[in-house]
């Protein structure tokens, strides 16, 4: 009778285990749970952070908002464009705290501590491209923020493709360093090289995928880098709108400079553009090599399309 009444009260004691939103499997701890054990071992607790306060009351604090790629897409653009609002603070450089094992493991305080200077009332903003196409990102986010918004900005992804190109290669330029032609990477056997890293950057429904098992579509939004590159004012109070910012920014904050082919910014008096790097021109591709890359393209984007129930103008 008493090992009876002793097993009743274990049972009305013990917690109920509920299980996180996204179905992991309970036989074994995956890797990333097992870094974020570490991390919360470093932190006390998850929210137990070492606050560094500025004396005119700032502070540094996780970020609220994280900018998670597409690379190449228009990342900085989009940064620099929402820094004009009042109530956003950016973090200045790629943090890459979520793909790079050894930023990772330094734990959540050396996350804050990269992070800028902010009021109560500003959102916090961090940029790295890398994320959206890393498996191991979207668990990590979602274990540190179950509501954190994300920005995701796309362009079209043949398109995507040559700037990712022009980027290594002006990289191996600026180094003295030779680098093949594009046609060497796109190109294999005759046929498109499918195992190339910047087509599989390109297959955007594949990393949408895996970004939705632990996130709702709701807390995603979708920049249009190919509309924010002709006419950025629409896309930005879009932005706005989704961050649940009042509507700081206006038309008069973005002119078109002739010299340089795109628009730049104006603040209080200020203008400013983009870094020379952005804007390059891409290298000549053969006619026939760039109708089968965007024939590539069509079934992954038609997927891609039906995944986010939104259609784009890409080839």
């Amino acid at each position: 009778m008493a090992a009876f009444l002793l097993g009743a009260v274990l049972l009305i004691v013990q917690p109920q285990i509920v299980p996180s939103r996204p179905a992991i499997n309970s036989n074994a701890e995956t890797s990333s749970q097992a870094v974020q054990r570490e991390l919360l071992k470093k932190t006390s607790q998850k929210n137990d952070f070492k606050e560094n306060i500025h004396s005119n009351g700032s502070c540094q604090q996780l970020p609220q908002t994280i900018i998670i790629g597409v690379r190449k897409g228009g990342t900085r653009a989009l940064l620099e464009m929402l820094s004009l609002h009042p109530d956003i603070a950016a973090a200045e450089s790629e943090v890459h705290f979520f793909d790079w094992e050894d930023h990772y493991r330094n734990g959540l305080q050396w996350y804050i501590n990269q992070m800028p200077f902010s009021y109560p009332h500003q959102i916090t903003v961090e940029k790295t491209p890398a994320y959206f196409t890393s498996p191991k990102v979207p668990e990590r986010v979602y274990n540190m923020n179950q509501s954190m918004r994300l920005l995701l900005i796309l362009r079209d992804p043949s398109e995507r493709v040559l700037s990712d190109y022009t980027q290594v290669f002006y990289n191996h330029m600026q180094k003295h360093k030779p680098y093949p032609s594009i046609e060497q990477f796109l190109i294999k056997n005759g046929e498109l090289n499918v195992d190339y890293k910047a087509i599989n950057r390109s297959l955007y429904y594949i990393h949408m995928q895996n970004w939705l098992k632990y996130f709702p579509l709701d807390h995603i939004h979708i920049v249009d880098g190919d509309k924010l590159i002709k006419d950025p004012f629409p896309e930005i109070e879009k932005v706005e709108r989704f961050l649940k910012l009042s509507p700081q920014i206006n038309a008069s904050n973005f002119y078109f400079n002739k010299t340089k082919g795109f628009y730049c910014l104006r603040d209080s008096g200020r203008e400013r553009c983009l870094h020379e790097s952005k804007g390059r021109a891409h290298p000549q591709v053969d006619t026939r090599l760039l109708e089968k890359l965007q024939e590539y393209f069509h079934e992954p984007n038609k997927k891609f399309f039906e995944l986010v129930g939104r259609t784009f103008d890409w080839h």
